[in-house]
């Protein structure tokens, strides 16, 4: 069963950056389907990004232009660059991942709302104004 470890959450003022990671264990598929998911305190949790392994991204419209995903696959880590945070932004952000995989992922295969994924533990952010 894969696994995956979260780090890099902490307090920012509004419009400063944080740089998150998560640490993929067991995962020795070719395909993927994985992403960045946050919840917010009351909230439903929300698709922040989901990437999948033919190179198709999609960030939730609240985010676009401020938050970059990435993969080093070499390392099994994948990112999420978050710059110019807001208030709105605080909340418990997971990494997930889609196991186990689709053999191939096609268009809208790969989708923000994460049903059926594995999720990791969820590291912390905070977005003072």
């Amino acid at each position: 069963q894969v696994q995956l470890v979260e780090s890099g959450g902490g307090s920012v003022q509004s419009g400063g950056s944080l740089r998150l990671s998560c640490e993929v264990f067991r995962y020795t598929y070719s395909s993927y389907c994985m992403g960045w998911f946050r919840q917010a305190p009351g909230k439903e949790r929300e698709g922040v990004v989901v990437s999948d392994s033919d190179g198709v991204t999609a960030y939730t419209d609240a985010v676009k232009g401020r938050f970059t995903i990435s993969r080093d696959n070499a390392k099994k880590m994948m990112y999420l660059q978050m710059n110019n945070l807001k208030p709105e932004d605080t909340a418990t952000y997971y990494c997930a991942a889609d196991y186990p995989p689709l053999l191939f992922y096609g268009d809208g295969d790969c989708q923000l709302s994460g049903a059926g994924f594995t999720y990791g533990r969820g590291t912390q952010v905070t977005v003072s104004s």
